[in-house]
């Protein structure tokens, strides 16, 4: 005689086992269980499925606001710390580029979001896959099996692909650089181009196009942050004036600063710090110069070239390395092997000749 469990199987459920038990039908107890039951338990897997993927959704914007809510703050203390105390043009260009970096950066938060919330959709339909098919008696041991061996031969392998990917990910997070910025990331200096979730492209210079995986970036140098700053040590002769150069120095910053040059934008007051280092040949006097981002460079060019200008037409000399040459014939050479034939001579002969002799 047929029991409940050769009709509703190993586990048997409510309403099949409640057909079995009231008529002992083992076919229609089965067809319950397959028209009623199995459907109702696939149902409630689905809905438990949706209910964890609003709730991991939920999660993952609230993370997103926190990420948002943070970066605003950093913003926020980057302004205070440019020195913004008025309203006027240089403060408007760095307030518009604070905004530009702050949309970015919430753009960027909201991709990373709607990644995040794509992966725990994938993941959450894929296990609810799985309950479903086991409540149709599908055997899945299998399939584990190799999903196991599968994933084990993609960690194994894609571990670079991965160490990429979670650095994208932070890179992007954390707003670290972005495309227009010029960075130092060791391997490559330049301009960014592109930036994505597995790798970082930039240019240099020279104009050749580096790409780097974003796993290999140890470290960041970032010339493009909110404001830089050119530094200028300029050497002067011993004999020079000090103070008088200094003063040069900081007249030629102050011209460059009021003239509100767009492509080369100097935000503060330019300070001479003083006498940097006393070198062999020279006393050095550093000028240092606070610039918008990416723009050091060009400032620190036509400082240069003005301060040398400036220098020449206050006899302020620049040292720059010399060499005395001594030239010899074969008369020297043979007036140095025989000493009377140089009495009376050339006077730098003679003088030659007496070296000589003195050294012996």
């Amino acid at each position: 005689m047929a029991d409940v469990n050769d009709a509703c199987g190993a586990d048997p459920g409510f309403f099949c086992e409640l057909v079995f038990d009231n008529t002992e039908n083992e076919r229609l107890a089965e067809i319950v269980g397959w028209v009623v039951e199995r459907p109702l338990r696939i149902a409630l897997i689905l809905l438990g499925a949706w209910l964890v993927k609003r709730i991991a959704h939920r999660l993952i914007d609230r993370f997103t606001k926190r990420l948002v809510a943070q970066s605003q703050e950093e913003s926020d203390k980057q302004v205070k710390s440019a020195g913004l105390l008025d309203f006027g043009e240089r403060a408007a260009r760095t307030l518009g580029r604070l905004r530009e970096r702050q949309e970015r950066a919430d753009q960027r938060i909201q991709t990373i979001a709607d990644v995040l919330k794509s992966l725990a959709t994938f993941l959450i339909l894929a296990v609810a896959l799985l309950l479903v098919l086991g409540e149709l008696r599908i055997n899945l041991a299998p399939l584990i099996a190799g999903a196991g061996i599968a994933g084990l031969a993609v960690g194994f392998g894609a571990q670079s692909l991965v160490r990429d990917f979670l650095a994208g990910v932070f890179i992007l997070v954390e707003d670290q650089f972005g495309v227009g910025d010029v960075v130092d990331v060791g391997d490559a200096t330049g301009t960014i181009e592109k930036v994505s979730l597995r790798t970082t492209t930039l240019r240099d210079v020279s104009g050749t196009v580096w790409t780097v995986p974003n796993g290999e970036i140890h470290r960041t140098a970032n010339f493009s942050q909110i404001w830089a700053r050119s530094i200028l040590d300029i050497g002067i002769g011993y004999g020079s004036d000090i103070n008088e150069a200094s003063e040069i120095m900081k007249r030629v910053a102050d011209e460059l600063w009021q003239e509100n040059n767009p492509d080369a934008t100097i935000l503060e007051e330019p300070s001479v710090w003083g006498v940097q280092e006393l070198g062999d040949n020279a006393v050095v006097i550093r000028l240092v110069v606070k610039t918008d981002p990416s723009e050091q460079w060009a400032v620190g060019r036509i400082l240069r070239g003005r301060i040398k200008y400036a220098f020449d037409e206050a006899g302020i000399e620049i040292p720059f390395p010399q060499r005395t040459m001594w030239l010899r014939s074969d008369d020297d050479d043979s007036s140095a092997r025989d000493p009377g034939r140089a009495a009376g001579g050339d006077p730098k002969v003679q003088a030659y000749d007496a070296g000589e002799d003195g050294g012996d």
